[in-house]
Order: C-alpha cells, then sequence, then structure tokens
C-alpha cells in the first residue's frame, strides 16, 4: 500500500513509482515534515531529522534541550509555543488566548479518496487509484481535533492536502487562520514563481529568488482575481522548462486565498496556500465541523513542463467532471464584439448564417437579452427575454440555429444584480451591503448576497427555468466584478467575516445543483475574463474564458502563462476583429486563429465584415483544427520559446503515443538580417520517423530535438505556422 506507517520509527511513507512524501511523529507528539521528492526507500528514516541547539529558539522538550519548535520542520505549525515563525493556523478559544498546542492522537490510512462535504475537489473513480491518510491531532485544553487529510495518486506524482477543524468541546472557538497546507523544505536555495496580472494581463509569468523574510501573494476582492492565480512554486536554481527541481502548489477554491513563503534565519523556506486570513474569522461551534479547501501538490524532478504536464493530467481527467470532461468542445461564434449590446433577431441571423458556411458549429448570444439591457447600466436580476429584441424569445432563437445545423448558447451573470431591476426594488436587502455604509457599484452593478440561502434558491430556481425555456448547450457564466462591502443582512455580527466565504460555499451549491440538473450543456465560467481561472470553478466547468484581451500578441504570453497549470482543454480562445478591441493592434487573420487553435477555437467578431480571402483563410484553419483538435485537447503540451523572452513563441502538442505533434510558431516583430533559427522539439519518438506537413520530408524524432526544425526566414511582423508532425514506418 503506497501509504505506510512503521511503528518502530513513527514515520508515515506516502509513495508511488516516482515521488515519496516523509513525516515523523517526534516525541509522540510532534509531527515533522522529513522529504518530499523522488522516490526513495528510507531504510534510516530517523537519521533525517538533526537538531542543534539556536540562540532564542525556545526549548519545548525538557529532556530535549536540543529539540524547539522554532527550528523544527513541521507539517502544520502553531505560533505561540515556541515556533516564531508564521504558523498554518490561528485559533481564539473562550479564555480570549490564541495559544493552542495539538498533539499526534491517531492516524486512518485507506484506499480510495472521500470527497470534500460542499467543496470541489479532486476525486477518484476508482478506490484503486489513490491511497489516503488522515492524521488526528487533539489539543484537549480547548477540546478541538485537527484532522490532517492527505492523498497520493498511484499513477499521477500529485499529494492532495487539507485540513478539517473539528469541535469536540463545549465552548465556541473562533478560527482566525487556517491554510490549506504548510511544509516545511530544509534550505531556501530556491526561486519563486507565481502568475500575476490584472484585467486583460492575466497570468503572467513572474520569477525572483527566496529572500529573508516573507513573500506572499494573495486575494481579498472575493475571487481568485486577476491580480494572482492560486499557485506558486518553488524552482531549484537551474530550472527550466526540462531540467531541474519543481514544487508547484494549486488551490482548489474560487475566493480569497493567500500562499507565502517565508525563509528564516536559518536558511529554511516555509511554503504555505490557503484561504486568506485577512478579513476571515470562522465561529465553530460544539459539534460542528470546519473544512479547508484542498491543495494539490506537484513534485517535478523535469522542470516546469514536467510539472505543468502533471497538473494537465490531474485537473483534466480527476478535477474536470461531466460529459464534457472527454470530449472535444465545439468551434463557437459569440457576438459580443460583433454587436455588444445593439443587435436584434435579424442580425443574430445574418450571423449564424454566416458562421455555418465557415464551418462553426456553436453559436452564443452573450449580454444584452434580457429585460431592458441595452447598456452595462440595467435589468441584471431581471432574466425575462426582451421581446423588442428577440421576439421569438430564446427558443425561437435556438430553433432557428438548430435547423442551421449549429448548437445555441447563453451567456448570463447570475451573482449579480442591477440597482435599476426589478430584483433590487424588490430585494434591496439581497446584495452584499453593511448597513449604514454607501454601496459600492463597479460597472454599474452590486453583487448578490450567495451566503444566503434563499438567494441561492431564487438563483436555483430562476436559472433552471432559462436553461429549460430553450435547447442551450453551451453556457457562459460570468461575473463582472470584485466584492466590496462585504457583509450579508442574514448573518449575525459574531459571524460577519464569514462572508466572503459562506459567498463560496453558497456559489459552489449553485453550481453543484445547476450542473447536476443540465449535464448536456457545456458551461464556461468568466470573471470580466480570467478573473476565475481556477480548479474550484473547473470541478463544476470543465472550460473557462481565458481573457477579455483576444488580442493575438497579448494572447501568447497569456496563454503561455496559463499554461503553467491549465490544460489547453480547459481555456476558452476566441479570433476576434481588428483593430483588436482591448488594444488596437491589428494581426493577421492566420496569427489569430493560429493563437485561438491552440486551445478551445472559438470566433467573436461581425463574420459579415471578413474578405473573401480572409473566409478562405478561416475555413482553411477550421479544417486544420478538426486534424489536430485531438492533439491540442488531450496531448501533452511542450512550451518550446517563451513569449516572455524576446519577439517569438512557440509550443507544441504531443499524442500519447508519440505519433503526431502539432507545433505552433509565432513570430511578433522580424528583424532584417536575422539569424537562423533552429526550434528544438520535444516529447518525440527519438527513434521514430516523422513525416512533415504530409510531404515528402521526414526527420528522425532525436534530430528534431537534439538539432532542431529550421524555420524559413520571415520578413512579416505578426506571422505564425502551424506544423504538422506524422509518425511513419521507415523505409
Amino acid at each position: 500500500m503506497p501509504v505506510e506507517w512503521d511503528d518502530k520509527s513513527h514515520v508515515f511513507h506516502l509513495y508511488n513509482n516516482r515521488i515519496s512524501y516523509l513525516m515523523e511523529v517526534v516525541h509522540g507528539k510532534y509531527l515533522a515534515h522529513l522529504y518530499w521528492g523522488k522516490r526513495v526507500q528510507v531504510l534510516q528514516p530517523g537519521a533525517i531529522l538533526s537538531f542543534r541547539s539556536r540562540a532564542f529558539s525556545p526549548t519545548t522538550e525538557p529532556s530535549d534541550p536540543k529539540f524547539s519548535l522554532d527550528t523544527l520542520p513541521q507539517e502544520y505549525p502553531a505560533f505561540g509555543n515556541g515556533d516564531f515563525r508564521s504558523p498554518a493556523y490561528q485559533l481564539r478559544p473562550a479564555d480570549g488566548s490564541t495559544m493552542t498546542e495539538f498533539v499526534y492522537n491517531s492516524h486512518e490510512i485507506y484506499q480510495g479518496k472521500r470527497p470534500l462535504n460542499g467543496l470541489p475537489h479532486a476525486y477518484v473513480e476508482e478506490k484503486s487509484e489513490a491511497d489516503s491518510l488522515v492524521i488526528t491531532m487533539v489539543d484537549s485544553k480547548i477540546g478541538v481535533g485537527l484532522n490532517l487529510h492527505y492523498t497520493i495518486y498511484r499513477d499521477i506524482d500529485v499529494i492532495t492536502r487539507s485540513v478539517s477543524f473539528e469541535h469536540l468541546g463545549g465552548q465556541e472557538v473562533e478560527i482566525h487562520k487556517c491554510m490549506s497546507m504548510s511544509i516545511d523544505f530544509h534550505h531556501a536555495n530556491w526561486d519563486f514563481l507565481h502568475l500575476q496580472g490584472t484585467w486583460a494581463r492575466e497570468r503572467h509569468i513572474e520569477r525572483q529568488p527566496l529572500i529573508h523574510g516573507i513573500q506572499s501573494i494573495s486575494s481579498a476582492r472575493g475571487a481568485s482575481s486577476h491580480l494572482h492565480n492560486p499557485f506558486v512554486a518553488l524552482l531549484s536554481k537551474n530550472a527550466d522548462e526540462d531540467i531541474g527541481e519543481v514544487y508547484g502548489v494549486s488551490l482548489v477554491y474560487s475566493g480569497n486565498f493567500a500562499a507565502s513563503v517565508e525563509v528564516d534565519p536559518f536558511e529554511t523556506a516555509r511554503l504555505s496556500i490557503g484561504i486568506n486570513p485577512f478579513d476571515f474569522i470562522w465561529l465553530l461551534k460544539p459539534g460542528e465541523t470546519f473544512q479547508t479547501p484542498e491543495a494539490l501538490m506537484v513534485y517535478s524532478n523535469e522542470g516546469l513542463g514536467g510539472m505543468s504536464r502533471t497538473f494537465h493530467q490531474l485537473l483534466r481527467k480527476r478535477v474536470c467532471r461531466g460529459v464534457y470532461r472527454d470530449k472535444i468542445r465545439p468551434i463557437l461564434i459569440n457576438n459580443w464584439e460583433a454587436t455588444y449590446f445593439n443587435f436584434n433577431e435579424n442580425k443574430l441571423k445574418e450571423i449564424v448564417g454566416s458562421a455555418k458556411e465557415l464551418g462553426i458549429e456553436l453559436f452564443v448570444l452573450d449580454d444584452g437579452w434580457f429585460g431592458h439591457r441595452d447598456n452595462a447600466k440595467s435589468s441584471l436580476g431581471d432574466w425575462e427575454v426582451n421581446k423588442k429584441k428577440l421576439p421569438h424569445g430564446l427558443k425561437g432563437l435556438a430553433e432557428y440555429v438548430q435547423k442551421k445545423g449549429m448548437k445555441f448558447g447563453l451567456w448570463v451573470e447570475p451573482e449579480m444584480v442591477s440597482p435599476d431591476s426589478d430584483l433590487y426594488r424588490k430585494h434591496p436587502d439581497w446584495c452584499l451591503h453593511v448597513p449604514g455604509r454607501n454601496r459600492t457599484e463597479s460597472r454599474n452593478q452590486l453583487v448578490l448576497d450567495l451566503s444566503r440561502e434563499d438567494v441561492c434558491a431564487w438563483i436555483i430556481e430562476t436559472f433552471t427555468e432559462v436553461f429549460t425555456s430553450a435547447p442551450i448547450s453551451y453556457v457562459k457564466w460570468d461575473m463582472n466584478r470584485n466584492m466590496t462591502g462585504v457583509g450579508s443582512a442574514a448573518l449575525p455580527s459574531e459571524r460577519q467575516k464569514e462572508t466572503a466565504h459562506r459567498y463560496m460555499l453558497g456559489l459552489y451549491r449553485i453550481l453543484e445543483v445547476l450542473t447536476g440538473r443540465f449535464p448536456d450543456i457545456l458551461f464556461e465560467s468568466c470573471s470580466g475574463g480570467g478573473g476565475r481561472f481556477d480548479p474550484g470553478m473547473l470541478y463544476y466547468m470543465p472550460q473557462t474564458w481565458t481573457s477579455d484581451d483576444t488580442d493575438a500578441v497579448e494572447r501568447l504570453k497569456i496563454q503561455y502563462g496559463t499554461s503553467l497549470v491549465y490544460p489547453a482543454i480547459t481555456m476558452g480562445a476566441h479570433v476576434s476583429d481588428v483593430p483588436n478591441h482591448q488594444v488596437g493592434r491589428v494581426t493577421p487573420i492566420m496569427m489569430r486563429c493560429h493563437v485561438a487553435m491552440a486551445a478551445n477555437l472559438g470566433f467573436e467578431l461581425n463574420i459579415n465584415k471578413l474578405s473573401s480571402d480572409e473566409k478562405k483563410i478561416v475555413m482553411a484553419q477550421i479544417g486544420q483544427y478538426h486534424k489536430i483538435k485531438e492533439l491540442v485537447c488531450f496531448g501533452d503540451m511542450y512550451r518550446l520559446v517563451s513569449p516572455f523572452a524576446g519577439m517569438d513563441t512557440a509550443w507544441m502538442f504531443v499524442d500519447q503515443n508519440k505519433e503526431k505533434a502539432a507545433v505552433f510558431y509565432y513570430k511578433i516583430l522580424a528583424s532584417p538580417n536575422s539569424p537562423i533559427i533552429r526550434l528544438k522539439l520535444r516529447g518525440l519518438n527519438p527513434r521514430k520517423r516523422y513525416r512533415m506537413n504530409a510531404g515528402k520530408q521526414e526527420f528522425f524524432g532525436d534530430e528534431l530535438m537534439q538539432i532542431g526544425l529550421t524555420i524559413p526566414f520571415i520578413k512579416k511582423d505578426f506571422t505564425s505556422q502551424l506544423i504538422l508532425l506524422e509518425g511513419c514506418q521507415a523505409p
């Protein structure tokens, strides 16, 4: 069994064929972290820890003067009992103190993986896929049990961690901080990598050396946010795409989070991730349990590429769910940038007719179809069809789309309400707000209070009616603002700091019900583009609108950075109009297609304004996409050239059998008298012959990976190439 307990050494060993994770119960009480990395046999686990007296590090065990929690590498550390580093948790019992002492009590090892109640999580389909460990720690003084949950997958190099607090006593306890995982590394010679950005510039890669003190990223916006993705990694100094050690951690959560690394004076590093403790308190009453979100932990000794492909496998197969998890997604056209709010039924039908001729499979009706919504100033919450725009309703338009041989999709924004709406006039207390304070609007809207059961019930029933009113195959679920005035009229004063997390629990409950009622609808999440691109949303909706920025050049960085954690099948990418509506750049239709084809291909432009030549290119590229979509959606991705390093970008997708590959190369700005570019490929079978673009040229895999593929001299800005490789028999 891949989870072992040695009763003599008091060591836990979680392992599969490639990785190991080791912990030790020290002095019968304290849970120490020993090792996480490449698989080891561990004959002498007791020799891993060593202790040394340190000035100003308090001793905890009188029998062992060298022992101090301040220097012990721990699994889930506290503050106040000798460890001066950042704690993983902090509780406030009835006596007002914040000191706790959880000590080892028991453990359970079992096959499989249990679900997290009310929270998204990685899962198994068969018990044999994973093994799990629950370590129970108890603080008898305050009567609280602390359960540390671990799961290791047998065929995926992933360990999941979460924590549950169980109140066993008689007095209320406040939870002020509760990280989902914490881990102490034995040295701090790492680089810190995370994904930063803002609206229209999401998930740009940022890497810097660790320094003494605390480095952190977080969101307090009520969503995982455009600014920081809930993912961090520690990299060895030599780590790149192919080599070096990488420890990546991602949080399965869509709300306020925090991730930090602390380097102490003795050059050790403490990494943690979980719910943001800022403005968070949870009141735990006797008999109640609080469950943290789950953290996904990936170790790779094959650089960032190895880490990414592990995350891709896990997210694609054991976080995403539903009938579309293993399905190719339809090529869509969204009317937003073609019409914005200014549309009617006839204009939409013109788009549908032209889209069908080009080979597009799904038409998506975006914002503006309901209430009296002719701009962004009204009607969110009034989800009734605007008959002036759509005299035959959603059903009439959807049936027209179906008769054209296409599917019909719809944009909604269920979590928001406009002050100018019948819903707000009827229920002004249904939004997040603090009584007596101004209600801060953004985009002329307020956020509905999903911590309230009545609001959640209303959303479920309202959108059940909407989704059954027409033959809908796809739903784009948007959220176009972050939270301010975070308070709930339904919660007592002592529970107000629970509002943001209760909101997420309410959202997850809504999504669980609606996706369960409508299993054949493909749901795509959106939050002003990529403001809530996280594993938590992917659990309910298997793809996310990657960014509102549809410029092909900007998308190179956005999609490249996103791919560090998320597979291409989870990304929505559209070919849009030029000049681009976000940055004003003019790029050729070919490059726009090639960028969008490296994800779930879609279009968002007035295709009736395309020239005949551009339409021919679109039709040809849709044909090409049909040839490579299995590769893009289910193959292994290899990043070849970073857009953050210069004017070139390249990536490729290889099928599981290494028989086929699709290579994308992009040139942003051409340069005169430029050097010859040899693009070294990855992931191929070195001994196999590959035929390029169905022509006569053949190359061995090792030739393509070691020598490279010569890129022709390019004289134009904004150019791209798609190179197809297919394995062939040796002559």
